[in-house]
């Protein structure tokens, strides 16, 4: 920050003084013109021939002066000209360093939050996760039943006094009451040979209807 301040208060300094001598080189300049106008009216006014000589002389030392004082005064402007671009980009990568000074102790003061790598490696993404989830609902769909949209006025049989859904097997006792059962109800799965049964009507055999 001071070398910044440093180069901005020195600048009209350096200005000031580069200013100064281009006005004192013009001032000199200036009386070289004249003295240029006053040599060439005596020479051309003289008609000594030795006066003309000394007037002629006269007049081209004015004119070598005048050359050289306007190659100064184009000197001195080239090199305000370079002072003023150097001295700018010195100020710009001045700034610039300021700059990136402030963002390297904003970075330092909110340091990032990484995660642990063995973390990042475990932890699987949430729609990941999700789609897992999904995924195993719809597998447990799949095996369990699908529930059916019950009608009220549907009959019900079985012992789980269900609507008719999946597999069911029919009791042979022609006096059974609940008539169909549901395969997972009674135990099968697979319907058996010959005649069969519900627990209700078979009694202790398992098969055949119990008649004692």
């Amino acid at each position: 920050v001071e070398e910044y301040l440093e180069c901005v208060e020195s600048l009209p300094l350096e200005i000031q003084r580069t200013v100064t001598l281009l006005w004192e080189i013009d001032s000199k300049y200036r009386e070289a013109l004249k003295e240029i106008d006053d040599a060439f009216e005596k020479h051309s006014n003289e008609m000594d021939a030795n006066q003309k000589k000394r007037h002629l002389q006269q007049l081209q030392r004015a004119l070598i002066v005048t050359q050289e004082l306007w190659e100064d005064k184009i000197q001195l402007v080239t090199q305000v000209l370079e002072m003023l671009e150097n001295r700018t980009k010195q100020m710009e990568a001045q700034s610039k360093g300021l700059f990136d000074s402030e963002e390297s102790e904003k970075s330092v003061e909110k340091p990032k939050v990484e995660t642990n790598p063995s973390e990042r490696s475990t932890r699987r993404p949430r729609r990941q996760r999700n789609s897992e989830s999904r995924s195993k609902a719809k597998q447990e769909r799949e095996v369990s039943p699908v529930p059916f949209a019950i009608d009220p006025n549907e009959p019900t049989y079985c012992l789980c006094n269900q609507v008719s859904y999946g597999e069911m097997i029919g009791c042979d006792n022609e006096e059974c009451t609940i008539e169909w059962f549901h395969f997972s109800c009674v135990g099968l799965t697979y319907k058996p040979k010959g005649k069969w049964f519900c627990p209700d009507c078979r009694g202790d055999n398992e098969k055949t209807m119990n008649k004692n």
